[in-house]
């Protein structure tokens, strides 16, 4: 492409070349259209691991869109049963910017996804770039865990964090929510959040931080002094080792003749996710798990 389009938004081009035609790349087995999609036909992901967007960050992204245009696409996928429809995989933020910039439409890359591989998309995304708050990010990989049967190990392999990292920011979710609130807001950070998880009183240690300027090391010397919750010790007596949750799932896998995969919650709880590739597949386990 000429430098004198380099830079040029999506409405400046179209003013020069008419309407700028859908681009198509062959990607692997699967072509990707990129094309300019109308903003009316395109709504938010619902598992979108970004709950919180900042208003003086998407103005200055707006501001920017109207002065450059949308510089990079973002990846939408059909909704089932509505082919004039689409869902955003990856880019709310460019999109809701787009609308205060008054766009009419984006430019968008359109993708054929299942589920959980539009929510591996999205978590890498907003992890990789998107800095989300450590609440947003422990619901994000508690959610690929539920929905998608993925272990900790898998987590781990996909976003490229150590199984320490994810397991300690996990334990930020099991926080009342007046202290979430302080993590959301910065008056507490995801190091101090860690440390109180499994104190018996996460409210008034939370305060306690705030009101005296504890640094982390001074937070966990008082948490280590301090009694710890009945749910942290339940927690650390019955999760589960991951070489034997391996060796469980490994197990029932070759027993169904399908992939098994095992998800311990907290206190020990948890459920067992079975999947299948086809209806035959589908009907010879439900004899298995019938017997």
């Amino acid at each position: 492409m000429s430098s004198k389009f380099l830079g040029k938004s999506l409405a400046q081009l179209n003013a020069e070349m008419g309407t700028t035609p859908d681009i198509s790349v062959l990607t692997g087995t699967e072509r990707v259209v990129v094309k300019p999609i109308p903003l009316v036909q395109i709504s938010p992901n619902p598992d979108q691991p970004r709950k919180i967007f900042n208003e003086t960050e998407l103005q200055d992204l707006a501001e920017s869109i109207k002065e450059k245009g949308v510089l990079v696409p973002i990846i939408l996928r059909a909704v089932q049963d509505k082919p004039y429809l689409y869902e955003i995989v990856a880019g709310e933020r460019r999109y809701r910017a787009a609308k205060m910039a008054g766009l009419s439409e984006i430019p968008a890359l359109v993708k054929t996804l299942s589920d959980k591989n539009a929510m591996e998309i999205a978590l890498i995304e907003n992890v990789q770039r998107e800095n989300l708050n450590p609440i947003e990010e422990a619901d994000g990989y508690e959610n690929l865990m539920e929905k998608c049967g993925y272990s900790l190990e898998d987590v781990s392999k996909l976003i490229g964090k150590s199984t320490s990292y994810i397991r300690n920011l996990m334990r930020i979710n099991s926080l009342p929510e007046s202290v979430k609130q302080l993590i959301i807001e910065g008056k507490i950070s995801a190091s101090h959040a860690r440390t109180i998880a499994v104190s018996e009183n996460p409210e008034q240690m939370a305060h306690d931080i705030i009101n005296n300027n504890m640094s982390v090391a001074e937070t966990q010397k008082k948490v280590k002094n301090s009694n710890r919750s009945k749910q942290s010790r339940n927690l650390v007596k019955s999760t589960l080792d991951a070489k034997y949750v391996e060796k469980i799932e490994s197990k029932l896998s070759k027993h169904f003749d399908a992939n098994v995969k095992l998800h311990e919650k907290r206190g020990g709880a948890g459920h067992f996710i079975i999947s299948f590739e086809n209806r035959i597949q589908m009907e010879d386990l439900i004899n298995k798990l019938s017997k």
